[in-house]
């Protein structure tokens, strides 16, 4: 089973190219959401010993504590990461292998597709790209934050990076365009993995 890895900063429009690619019968894995799924279940027992009991209130994970402890201290969110990324990448592997040959490939989606090791899971990278104002527009809309919070979200990726990596980019500026940028990289990656 071939599998693409998509990844991009925030406000990119990385779930909106994704959409794009389940519109053609391309399986999609959001390791956000099931990381948030497995925090919810499987984890639960060492999410709590790195944070106490206080990361759950009443059997839900408490975001609110999990940010103020991780993300104040470097230690913690390298142990959080440390348990949350190899959980969600054996999980994208069960996934992905029940697929079998009834599709062409599957997709992982990821924000931190390199940071967190989940590339040397795929066989190709999409890199989705917008200019920086349509992702802080984006960005505020969609969660209400203002300006500056979305500045220094987007100043702490590393998209450069992640981008000079990639296999592929899309350009994300209008979404019009979308449809046929995704057709190209399916034609591509079909030649490719012939």
């Amino acid at each position: 089973m071939k599998r693409l890895g998509i990844t991009g900063g925030i406000g990119s429009g990385k779930s909106t190219v994704c959409e794009c690619f389940a519109r053609r019968g391309i399986p999609i894995y959001d390791s956000d959401s099931r990381a948030k799924e497995l925090m919810n279940t499987s984890l639960i027992q060492p999410i709590k010993e790195l944070f106490g009991r206080q990361a759950y209130i009443n059997g839900e994970l408490n975001r609110a504590h999990i940010a103020s402890v991780a993300f104040d201290n470097p230690d913690v969110l390298k142990q959080l990461n440390a348990v949350v990324h190899p959980a969600v990448g054996v999980d994208f592997e069960q996934w992905s292998e029940s697929f079998g040959e009834d599709v062409p490939f599957v997709v992982l989606e990821s924000a931190i597709l390199f940071e967190s090791g989940f590339d040397s899971r795929v066989d190709a990278v999409l890199f989705v790209d917008a200019p920086t104002e349509v992702r802080i527009a984006r960005t505020m809309q969609r969660d209400g934050s203002d300006r500056d919070a979305v500045e220094k979200r987007i100043a702490r990726q590393q998209t450069d990076q992640a981008r000079a990596k990639a296999d592929f980019v899309i350009n994300n500026s209008r979404n019009d365009d979308l449809k046929s940028a995704v057709d190209e990289v399916i034609v591509k990656l079909n030649r490719l993995w012939k």
